[in-house]
């Protein structure tokens, strides 16, 4: 079992930014991919990006890139999501989760419960 816990979320005005964090504990994590999502109102839940633990590999969804930026701290078992040049549409549920499959998620993944990004304009 994996376990994930969100945070940093909050209310920012445009053009500002956040950093989001995603613990993770449990066993075997490192060998999962960590991924980002949201979820707007109203809309499915889109891909953000996602990076490896041991690889350093990195993606990141065309709407975002060259916004935001994934990192992590394996030290502390935490994986960042650097969100800058926020928008009113970047305004969701934040997820984190972890999976075999960097461009392949589903239910049978393990998924944080979420953290709330409001964008004002």
């Amino acid at each position: 079992q994996v376990q994930l816990v969100e945070s940093g979320g909050g209310l920012v005005q445009a053009g500002g930014s956040l950093r989001l964090s995603c613990a993770a504990s449990g066993r075997a994590f490192g060998s999962y991919f960590m991924g980002w999502f949201r979820q707007a109102p109203g809309k499915e839940r889109e891909f953000v990006g996602a990076i490896s633990w041991s690889a350093s590999s990195t993606y990141i969804a065309p709407s975002v890139k060259g916004r935001f930026t994934l990192s992590r701290d394996n030290a502390k078992s935490t994986v960042y999501l650097q969100m800058n040049s926020l928008k009113p549409d970047d305004t969701g549920v934040y997820y984190c989760a972890a999976g075999p499959d960097p461009l392949n998620w589903s239910s049978n993944d393990y998924w944080g419960q979420g953290t709330q990004v409001t964008v004002s304009s």
